[in-house]
């Protein structure tokens, strides 16, 4: 039985707590979420990405704090305020960097602009994954900072596949147009490469634009496109709200179902969009599993244990002809997928 001292002593405990949570981003305020309970030898894992208005970064957060809650671990995920907004999400990084995590996973808005704030959490030999979109391997070298795995899809295939589709869809000829996304950006660039590797000498691409990622840029550049090309019949989006305002252009220009769109991500506009006929198709990367995946990955690494040097997320075509098993499957992959760090795999 606790006496009045004692008392005293366990509510003082609790207004230190709890003052000191107010003073800190990590209770889950001011750009960031949280989750879990701290167990598993007390492993704290920290996540930063690009930002949560697009909603493939939200699925990436989404599936790391389900992860973190279900095995009793503590996971902070934060993010910029734009995908473009690197110095807000290196400021988010610096912060979390100056605190005791025992893992990090990161998302760059390039390749190179996380590197600098990584610098600390490296000289500590924090692990540190390099999450969805390849980080600058020489530059970090040249800094001192290295990856204990990447983890993210193989987006040259992506664009392969989304080649594929198209082409089945056109006829296996035609003249299209591709929407890039961040000028710079490593994901954008694999899968244009995937793209026109596959589609080389069958479709004509009569124009490359980028649309930053952006839904209503999108629009804007692909209303201009269908001005200057009003013969095009596929376009390739490089993700899926470039897709969606592409999609919204064709039909506002009468040419819905004259247009093929493919686009990739598999966010759940798209697949609605989808299964409605105004998307052709997308390339789902469920984000979700994703930050699954990197929390798995963090506890092995936390826990001394080894994780291969790059894990491959799952990728899987959405068309008309499975869209309804994607939408009720979400966010998760309806068809099982190899995941290396999954609990029981591995040491």
């Amino acid at each position: 039985m606790f006496n009045t001292n004692t008392r005293l002593r366990a509510i003082l405990a609790g207004l230190t707590g709890a003052a000191l949570c107010v003073g800190v981003a990590a209770c889950g305020r001011g750009g960031s979420e949280s989750g879990g309970a701290g167990g598993n030898g007390g492993a704290r894992i920290a996540i930063v990405t690009r930002d949560f208005t697009n909603p493939y970064w939200a699925a990436l957060r989404d599936g790391a704090l389900a992860e973190g809650k279900a095995r009793g671990v503590t996971v902070e995920v934060q993010a910029g305020s734009s995908e473009t907004d690197s110095t807000g999400e290196n400021a988010k990084l610096s912060t979390l960097a100056g605190q005791n995590y025992s893992c990090f996973g990161v998302v760059p808005v390039n390749s190179t602009n996380v590197i600098t704030p990584l610098v600390p959490v490296a000289r500590k030999k924090t692990p540190i994954l390099n999450l969805d979109t390849q980080i600058d391997p020489d530059a970090s070298s040249q800094a001192g900072v290295s990856y204990a795995s990447f983890i993210g899809s193989d987006n040259l295939s992506a664009g392969e596949q989304a080649a594929k589709a198209l082409l089945a869809k056109m006829g296996g000829a035609g003249k299209v147009a591709l929407l890039q996304g961040i000028a710079g950006e490593q994901n954008g660039i694999n899968r244009q490469q995937g793209f026109t590797q596959a589609s080389a000498g069958k479709l004509d691409v009569v124009a490359t634009q980028p649309a930053d990622y952006d839904q209503a840029k999108a629009q804007t550049v692909t209303d201009a496109i269908l001005k200057a090309h009003p013969d095009i019949t596929g376009i390739f989006a490089a993700n899926d709200t470039m897709g969606l305002g592409a999609a919204q252009s064709v039909r506002n220009a009468g040419l819905a179902g004259k247009v093929s769109i493919i686009s990739v991500d598999g966010i759940t506009a798209a697949l609605q969009a989808v299964k409605a006929g105004t998307l052709t198709g997308t390339i789902s990367q469920y984000p979700y599993a994703e930050g699954q995946m990197a929390v798995q990955a963090c506890m092995k690494l936390a826990a001394k244990q080894s994780v291969p040097n790059r894990i491959v997320a799952p990728i899987q075509l959405i068309d008309a002809g499975n869209a309804d098993k994607a939408i009720a499957s979400f966010p998760q992959p309806f068809a099982p997928f190899d995941n290396p760090v999954a609990p029981g795999n591995g040491k």
